[in-house]
């Protein structure tokens, strides 16, 4: 499997960002190598520690983009509509295959096509709010 880029925001508002190769959304711990380490040592991460992981094109993005949160009229979507809103208060806005609250995280693709994020897996425990649009 290819190495994928990942920002993963922990709970206590550590971010790293790094590589994955064995990320699965139903397994409870997975390794990212750091994008600064120079030892190539992979670190395991537990998903009860994140908020979630941004799949994203690029390590640095456009910190001067202002991410749309909304849909263009006549825009599709991959999914259902969904705005989620962390216990931190920030606010994402996109689509998911399959949001249940039951499961410990569903991936969510977001509004802007412009978006830095491919994709975002958003750990359960670590939503306040979530409002299918």
């Amino acid at each position: 499997m290819e190495p994928i880029k990942v920002v993963i925001h922990y709970l206590n508002g550590e971010v790293v960002k790094g590589f994955t190769q064995d990320f699965f959304p139903n397994k409870g711990v997975f390794h990212l190598y750091p994008a600064d380490s120079t030892t190539g040592e992979a670190l395991e991460v537990s998903m009860k520690e994140l908020k979630a992981v941004f799949f994203v094109r690029d390590f640095n993005g456009n910190p001067e983009y202002n991410e749309r949160k909304n849909y263009i009229e006549g825009e599709s979507s991959h999914g259902r509509r969904i705005e989620v809103v962390f216990t931190d208060d920030e606010l994402l806005v996109g689509s998911t295959l399959g949001y249940d609250p039951s499961r410990q995280g569903f991936f969510l693709f977001p509004a802007d096509p412009e978006s830095n994020n491919v994709r975002v897996f958003t750990v359960t425990s670590s939503v306040k709010n979530v409002r299918f649009l």
